[in-house]
């Protein structure tokens, strides 16, 4: 794609899609797939119905089915705001997060019956969508700078925080990455994220917006992921990191392994080099990338593509997380001043307006230079080249008998251990003191402590090491840490115990 195409409204990119490639591929789950004209008939039938409610913020409670994708551009299509909610989420904070956000009409799939009477009980009056007989012509205009969507995140205080998406935000995102990644009708693009995580709008977006097809890509696939992709031919893949241990233990990183990839991009956690030169061994023919970014700077703000550099740049083994996108500005802060390293603040098109609840944006924003910069919370290094490395959550850094430690650090050096395939470090309060524990993937019963002590000071080293089987992982895909550190808790205790 060249040039500047006017702004868009976030469906207006699936419309764009639809225009070049009215009857290829745009959505296949399973056996089952969708051209754009038949997706776009399905959306227009749901839409119709919702513009009959006179919806105005649509819940849309399904996963990997055609209620869900097509309901997401319904709710475009009728000038509503989605709000995805997961069927598998408890009830009680589904609910939470309905009444947050003030959804009025819900779109609901055969996964959602067990949470539907807890939603109408919750939310009197809310109607349940159905698709209406003659699909909706005219598409009523809602307005750019409103919000296309709502995600939520998880929230310090342990309640959710909802993140308003606009139209503008994605539209500035979309033309940057349409451009960068250059994709076509003939393109096939994985679609591993479900849609209460904001990278699932990469997946659907950049490729409905460039004509290629979205393949529905559950967790299940991981463990043959190779065959997948070639039975599907993926040439477009996107995922959390930690999926690639997963595909590493399941023997499908071999040389040449995904030989129909010709883009890999990697998002959401920290992504090691070990594991990116991996895949890039048995994805020869991609170009592996490392995005970075917050659901409240809309999707990703920066890219690293590996290189034979990455290893220079590489900070405690990790990927750099990049160059920010041109059309944003960052700046790097420690205690109020600019520095080359600290957190990450950024600014610009891709910025959301705030949260639902003005109260979370306390201490999330701030003003300099006339401008709000948002504060990601991140950790990071300004390296050569304008490349950013990434060293962690400021609240990854921690007090242990007084002096800061960075976990990402332990993890590097465990990490590299003979014997440890992956490993990750959490705190946990005992007895009114922080203590450290790392978890690992490998050969069990290492004797981690000895070696770690031989390279660390004294404070840095872990109270506890533990082998597990496989790492626990949150409903986004990302390790699940606390529950690693409420682990940490008990194991601690049982050794107190069994010692008395």
């Amino acid at each position: 794609m060249t040039g500047q195409p006017p702004r868009r409204m976030l469906h207006e990119w699936f419309t764009a899609g639809l225009a070049t490639a009215p009857d290829r591929v745009a959505l296949r789950i399973g056996r089952q797939e969708w051209t754009y004209a038949e997706l776009d008939d399905v959306a227009r039938r749901w839409a119709g119905g919702l513009t009959a409610c006179g919806a105005r913020t649509v819940g849309i409670l399904a996963i990997r089915s055609i209620e869900s994708y097509a309901g997401l551009l319904a709710t475009l299509y009728a000038g509503a705001t989605a709000v995805p909610l997961s069927p598998g989420f408890p009830a009680a904070r589904t609910c939470r997060m309905a009444a947050m956000a003030g959804i009025d009409t819900l779109i609901a799939d055969r996964s959602a019956a067990a949470t539907l009477p807890h939603l109408a009980a919750a939310l009197p009056g809310l109607r349940v969508a159905a698709p209406a007989a003659t699909p909706l012509g005219t598409l009523p205009r809602a307005g750019y700078d409103g919000a296309a969507y709502v995600l939520f995140t998880s929230g310090s205080t342990g309640r959710p925080k909802g993140a308003p998406v606009t139209h503008a935000n994605m539209d500035s995102f979309l033309r940057y990455n349409l451009d960068r990644y250059d994709l076509g009708p003939d393109d096939v693009c994985s679609q591993t994220f479900d849609q209460t995580f904001d990278l699932a709008m990469f997946d659907l977006f950049v490729a409905w917006g460039a004509g290629a097809a979205v393949v529905s890509t559950p967790p299940q696939v991981f463990t043959a992921l190779p065959e997948f992709l070639a039975s599907e031919r993926v040439t477009f893949w996107f995922s959390v990191p930690s999926a690639i241990e997963v595909v590493r233990r399941r023997g499908g990183l071999t040389p040449g392994a995904m030989p129909t990839l010709r883009w890999s991009l990697f998002c959401g956690e920290a992504l090691r080099l070990t594991d990116a030169q991996d895949w890039q061994r048995a994805a020869p023919g991609s170009m592996v990338e490392n995005l970075y970014g917050p659901t409240e700077l809309t999707i990703a703000c920066s890219a690293h593509r590996l290189s034979d550099q990455s290893a220079e740049l590489a900070v405690h083994g990790v990927v750099p997380i990049g160059t920010p996108y041109p059309h944003l500005r960052y700046r790097i802060t420690e205690d109020g001043a600019d520095g080359t390293e600290g957190e990450l603040c950024v600014t610009g098109p891709q910025m959301f307006p705030g949260y639902l609840d003005p109260a979370d944006d306390q201490g999330r924003f701030y003003d300099g230079d006339g401008v709000r910069w948002y504060r990601t919370g991140d950790r990071v290094r300004q390296l050569a080249g304008a490349e950013l490395g990434y060293l962690g959550r400021m609240d990854r850094q921690v007090k242990v008998r007084g002096y800061r430690v960075e976990l990402d650090e332990v993890e590097w050096h465990v990490g590299r251990l003979p014997g440890v395939e992956r490993a990750v470090a959490v705190a946990f309060e005992a007895a009114g003191r922080t203590e450290l524990a790392v978890f690992y993937v490998g050969t069990p019963g290492l004797d981690i402590r000895r070696p770690i002590a031989a390279i660390l000071p004294g404070y840095m080293v872990p109270r506890l090491c533990h082998d597990v089987d496989a790492l626990p992982h949150t409903a986004n895909g990302k390790i699940d840490r606390a529950a690693l550190a409420a682990r940490a808790r008990d194991l601690l205790v049982g050794e107190q115990v069994a010692r008395a």
